[in-house]
């Protein structure tokens, strides 16, 4: 048996997964997000350990005998997120969250101290990695700064607590903006523009090498073996790759979770930081991935549901897929930037709007301009990407959002691409991780027949219709941000 750990940022999963990959449990427990100011995004790193600790309590009781002979753990997390930690491990302040945006100063500043940092990161310097956040610290919370012993990310601060040990991974790394991507290992260069050293990183290993042994505390309290190994894991994306069967050269996969992200993965290094590309490692040695990133996907579906008191989610989409097809080019405009945006834009500050709203707005329209104005921000990073030179024929659509055949159909005619959607891809990272954990117990497994895609459940075409009524709807969304965005930095 193996354990996948996933850290999202609204909720902690622990999947369940035996040697023939068959899922047996999967165990989910909620997480509240802090933002105490604007552009501000927080977590408690004490509550994701809380959460482990519900989850595994909830498995133990019903599947004890079972985690008696879990062999590894995976783990997978939220990217780019700062846990600071002193020389006896305590949490020094509360994680700043890959969506947390106060670090725009701080990136112009880091580009300024470094020239070359683009050609050693492959990527630009964007307030949600991990290192402007650390200047931000140094800035306006020097005598935390000065404290600080140890940076994890999210989910290291997990295998910290599992098995006494400070690494990494370097898909997880690689959005630090401190990884030398090329070369697979910290840059002194990057760090020491951050006032740092290698001497406060973690160690790093690949995503499917062993990690370190589960504590014996751990698997006494949980009735597990005391030889249990912790693998490198993944940053999120990566993981949900390894999930999808997201391996080799050129194959894709679409994200509709809190964020979106369009993932290819790569069999060399290929960065493209004009473009707003994120290049990073990819979770197995000498492969790399390019995502394009939006920082609001589903997210947005939870707030237009929030905002306009439908029921929930669900009906508030089947409220959207009564529309009529005749009306939808009379709906309003809706630019997703509920938190700022990344691919293409690089803007912390661009703003979500509704734009085009009359006295016959419904409830629903305002939700189908929200699900397309999602569709249209993921095709604005497709096109960067193949600016990037990288080419797509097909992919798979993963995530909450790709419950919704509606919804994906109308992503399917806007990127004019085929999607096909997979069973159980809603906890692909937490697969991800737990082949990850079989990789690292198993030195003579072929990763390729480990990592292969979930049996598909069906493939969306795009509609050329839709695809038609969209198209002029799309020029407008690109003139509404360039309009905009002047008065978002106003």
């Amino acid at each position: 048996m193996y354990l996948g750990i996933d850290l999202g940022t609204s909720e902690l999963k622990i999947l369940l997964l035996d040697d023939r990959q068959r899922v047996i449990a999967v165990e989910h427990q909620s997480l509240s997000v802090s933002r105490p100011q604007p552009l501000w995004s927080e977590q408690n790193p004490l509550d994701w350990w809380d959460a482990v600790e519900r989850a595994m309590a909830r498995l133990k009781r019903i599947h004890g005998s079972r985690l008696a002979a879990v062999k590894g753990i995976g783990l997978s997390g939220q990217m780019h997120g700062a846990v600071l930690l002193d020389r006896q491990d305590r949490v020094l302040r509360p994680a700043i969250l890959w969506n947390d945006v106060r670090a725009g100063a701080q990136c112009a500043m880091l580009e300024e101290r470094l020239a070359e940092s683009r050609e050693i990161t492959g990527n630009l310097a964007m307030p949600g990695f991990t290192a402007p956040k650390l200047l931000w610290v140094a800035q306006h919370e020097p005598d935390i700064f000065s404290s600080t012993a140890k940076i994890l990310l999210p989910k290291d601060y997990l295998r910290l607590r599992l098995c006494g040990e400070h690494v990494s991974d370097m898909s997880d790394a690689a959005g630090t903006l401190w990884l030398d991507v090329k070369k697979r290992d910290w840059s002194d260069a990057m760090l020491g523009a951050c006032g740092l050293s290698r001497v406060q990183m973690p160690r790093l290993i690949e995503g499917c090498e062993p990690g370190g042994a589960l504590r014996p505390s751990l698997a006494h309290e949980w009735g597990m073996r005391n030889d249990v190994v912790v693998a490198g894991g993944a940053g999120d994306n990566a993981a949900s790759a390894i999930g999808m069967g997201a391996i080799e050269d050129g194959q894709a996969f679409i994200s509709l979770g809190t964020s979106g992200v369009f993932f290819v993965a790569n069999d060399q290094y290929q960065p493209n930081p004009a473009q707003g590309i994120h290049t990073f490692c990819h979770a197995l040695p000498e492969r790399w991935h390019q995502m394009a990133v939006i920082l609001s996907a589903a997210s947005c579906l939870r707030w237009v549901t929030q905002v306009t008191n439908a029921e929930d989610e669900g009906a508030l989409l089947n409220e959207i897929e009564s529309i009529d097809p005749k009306e939808t080019p009379q709906a309003p405009i809706f630019l997703p930037y509920l938190s700022g945006e990344r691919t293409p834009h690089n803007d912390p500050r661009a703003q979500g709007v509704w734009f085009g709203l009359t006295h016959d707005t419904s409830r629903a329209a305002l939700g189908y301009a929200v699900i397309e104005g999602v569709a249209f921000a993921l095709l604005d990073g497709y096109r960067a990407l193949q600016l990037a030179g990288t080419h797509v024929t097909t992919a798979s659509v993963v995530g909450g959002g790709s419950k919704s055949r509606y919804w994906s159909e109308l992503l399917a005619s806007a990127l004019q691409l085929p999607l096909s959607r997979h069973s159980g891809n809603e906890v692909s990272a937490a697969l991800g991780a737990a082949r990850l954990a079989m990789l690292a117990t198993s030195a003579d497994v072929d990763a390729a027949k480990i990592c292969t895609a979930p049996p598909v459940t069906d493939i969306i075409e795009p509609n050329r219709a839709i695809a038609d009524a969209m198209q002029p709807r799309f020029e407008r969304f690109k003139k509404l941000y360039a309009a905009l965005s002047p008065m978002f930095h106003g």
